[in-house]
């Protein structure tokens, strides 16, 4: 239990800016449980950002409730999950070697390829959730199940991908990863449909996802690493978003 509360909390430290005023031990047990945790710090992260925005709706305009939203989404995780996502921009943008990629990648400066990458990400963010709630604002629930589940991807990936190099934040990470990690992490996030059946729609939409990401990774980096995995949850809170507004703007309208 002492490991579990640990591991949670290592994932808490590790994918948030919430301050936790104690110091974890890393070891090959609570790594394990930090992954496991993965989807619960996303359902923890959409709960702040959904009762936040609930309670403010009725006094904010619906734009300026969206520009809310998305800060409160940025400064909960650092942007370091955006960091990541900068760098692999910039490494994709540079058309070059894979191993001159790697170099891209571990350059702290960012370059236009990422700043154009996070420009457009935050605006088909904000454009994603206007138009969402637009057509419902109990739509807002979403998002417990999108960052879940964009975290569970992060795992998953981590879990069937190979490690870039045999160094490394995604290979100490993956080290100890397991089926039976995948099959705890996945728990939550089936409990939580049970609550939000309406969107069951989204399991194989995020499946496709991790195929067609990792087909991708595979192809143009070989392997995985912390600025992938960082992408792989930006890039599939923003698939969710898109395929929320897909599924009830064409399917169920």
């Amino acid at each position: 239990m002492k490991n579990c509360m640990y591991g949670f909390l290592l994932a808490v430290q590790f994918l948030t800016r919430i301050p936790i005023p104690l110091s974890c031990p890393w070891n090959k047990k609570t790594s394990k449980w930090a992954l496991r945790s993965y989807p619960v710090v996303g359902l923890l992260l959409g709960t702040i950002i959904t009762v936040i925005a609930l309670f403010l709706h009725p006094y904010l305009p619906e734009v300026m409730l969206v520009l809310f939203i998305m800060t409160l989404w940025v400064w909960l995780t650092g942007g370091l999950h955006l960091d990541g996502w900068m760098d692999v921009a910039d490494a994709v943008g540079s058309n070059a070697s894979v191993e001159k990629k790697w170099q891209i990648m571990k350059d702290p400066h960012v370059g236009s390829f990422g700043i154009l990458a996070l420009v457009f990400l935050l605006s088909w963010k904000g454009m994603f959730i206007y138009s969402i709630l637009d057509i419902s604002i109990e739509l807002i629930y979403v998002f417990l199940v999108i960052l879940s589940l964009s975290r569970l991807s992060a795992v998953i990936l981590l879990f069937i991908m190979p490690a870039a190099k045999q160094e490394g934040l995604a290979y100490e990470w993956k080290k100890h990863l397991h089926s039976l990690d995948i099959f705890i992490a996945v728990l939550p996030v089936f409990v939580l449909f049970l609550f939000f059946p309406s969107y069951l729609f989204l399991i194989p939409a995020y499946l496709l996802f991790i195929v067609l990401f990792g087909l991708w990774v595979k192809h143009t980096f070989k392997g995985i690493n912390g600025d992938l995995l960082g992408t792989v949850m930006e890039g599939g809170e923003l698939w969710g978003l898109a395929m929320v507004w897909i599924f009830f703007s064409f399917v169920m309208g």
